[in-house]
């Protein structure tokens, strides 16, 4: 069983991905039935979608999207991290809507693509907050170099439950850094957070990684959190910038082969379940 936290699918003909047009090599439809071929393939049985960042009108639109998606016979699909703004006014009526549906397990903020003191501000800071005591987790998606402002969000909502993306971005290619080395160290220390063991491969060099390269970022992060607070994703269509979601799958088997049963069980479904009650 291998749970996968984190698929994000692109339908350009049902919603609106202004960001696309700046990635060329992931601007192109990402459909669903793509992705559930390769995965049942490799061995993985259910997934929760993440948002695309969508343009703000269609954030619902996408969620409701998503769930049809779920509904479909055989569907692997469990559920939804659904976008959000909490810097916006209307966050306070988005969060009661979305409290309504049991569908939504979290939401996310992609906060590299934004200025680094959009997470600063009162507005933003005031609106997280009431996440605390709701079933909603909160994903961070940031660069090593904010992860700091990532660990003062943290410490200012330790009633909150935040997974950090990707491993906190490392930039693989460019070896180790001391930066995001100490980073996920401190980051680690608080009890509320998971770190997501996903999609670092598309952070490598495509031509040239192998498991171990990706090793000292996977092994740092599991020392530094510990196995009752990692989660695995793919990142699919995203880690097919750097081989795709078979040799990402692949790579994790091999960088876990040395660990126990109960471990690599933790995180390969467990802790998931766990942190969304599924």
């Amino acid at each position: 069983m291998l749970f996968d936290t984190h698929l994000h699918v692109i339908d350009r003909k049902a919603l609106r991905y202004p960001w696309l047009e700046q990635a060329a090599a992931l601007n192109r439809d990402s459909l669903y039935e793509d992705y559930a071929r390769e995965a049942q393939r490799s061995g993985i049985t259910d997934t929760l979608h993440m948002e695309v960042d969508v343009a703000v009108a269609d954030m619902e639109a996408e969620t409701a999207y998503v769930h049809r998606l779920a509904e479909r016979p055989g569907s692997l699909i469990r559920g939804a991290i659904a976008a959000c703004r909490p810097e916006e006014d209307g966050f306070a009526a988005y969060l009661e809507r979305v409290l309504a549906d049991p569908f939504v397990k979290g939401f996310r903020r992609v906060l590299h693509v934004v200025p680094d003191d959009l997470s600063e501000g009162a507005l933003f800071r005031e609106n997280l907050k009431r996440l605390a005591g709701t079933r909603l987790t909160f994903d961070l998606c940031v660069l090593p170099h904010q992860i700091e402002k990532a660990t003062a969000l943290v410490d200012l909502n330790p009633d909150i439950r935040f997974i950090l993306d990707h491993c906190g971005v490392p930039a693989v290619k460019d070896g180790m850094s001391d930066v995001w080395k100490t980073a996920i160290a401190d980051i680690a220390r608080r009890s509320n957070v998971t770190v997501k063991i996903s999609g670092i491969v598309a952070y490598a060099d495509p031509d040239s990684w192998t498991v171990e390269t990706l090793r000292p970022f996977v092994e740092h992060s599991i020392a530094s959190f510990g196995w009752d607070r990692v989660v695995w994703g793919s990142d699919w269509p995203v880690c097919t910038l750097g081989g795709g979601l078979t040799h990402w799958v692949a790579a994790t088997h091999a960088l876990l082969s040395g660990c126990s049963p109960d471990e690599r069980e933790s995180l390969f479904f467990r802790n998931a379940k766990r942190l969304w009650a599924l």
